[in-house]
């Protein structure tokens, strides 16, 4: 028969577990929150719509004929869209040109993104001359400012790597309060028809923090 204090002993020795296993849980839960980010999830960024499309189904073999530009990113390095969210550098102090070099835009210059650069059949969002932006910001950073371009007239996304001199600046911001979702209208000349990329800059307002991404878009 168990005495007392071999019951005792056996709960001290549950409570210690549960309080390891609490402040495991708590660290678990913890990490993404502070570690979060965002992205431009309208019109979707070519790593958040990879991982929209696939992520649930990334081994799938249908990737690799349905979305070849998908299955080539998760192939290069998955981490580019499990961490869709997570496309930014510091300390830039606005240099984003003299920071970035041609080719290396839709990657934000980080070098375990760069399959993001890629020029292929990307898969496209529908837009007209006017659309809306959807800034998804999971930590509510806020922004000092948003700046929109949209690629070139004679620009190929399907052949070639974008670079600065194949952009026209359509929009720029002001500063927006922290949010989880920031949402704008972007007006355009009209003159763009078919496939196009519209180049985002994020400088979030919480520090010296750039995001830079590319969305594939097809203008009727």
């Amino acid at each position: 028969m168990r005495t007392r204090s071999t019951f005792g002993s056996f709960a001290r020795r549950r409570g210690l577990i549960a309080v390891i296993v609490g402040a495991l849980v708590c660290t678990f839960l913890w990490t993404p929150t502070a570690s979060a980010h965002g992205t431009i999830v309208g019109p979707a960024t070519r790593a958040y719509q990879c991982w929209q499309t696939w992520g649930s189904q990334h081994t799938n073999p249908a990737m690799q004929q349905q979305d070849p530009m998908c299955y080539q990113a998760f192939q290069a390095n998955s981490d580019t869209m499990w961490n869709w969210m997570s496309a930014l550098r510091d300390g830039l102090r606005g240099n984003f040109q003299g920071s970035t070099p041609d080719g290396q835009l839709c990657s934000n210059g980080l070098a375990r993104n760069n399959s993001l650069n890629t020029p292929g059949q990307w898969k496209t969002t529908n837009l007209g001359s006017s659309f809306e932006m959807h800034l998804y910001d999971q930590a509510s950073h806020g922004a000092d400012y948003l700046r929109v371009y949209v690629s070139k007239n004679g620009f190929d996304p399907k052949t070639q790597r974008l670079g600065w001199g194949n952009l026209d600046q359509v929009a720029q911001t002001g500063r927006f309060a922290p949010a989880k979702d920031i949402r704008f209208n972007v007006q355009t000349s009209g003159a763009y028809r078919g496939h196009h990329v519209v180049f985002t800059i994020w400088q979030a307002s919480h520090t010296d923090q750039t995001y830079m991404w590319c969305s594939d878009v097809n203008f009727g």
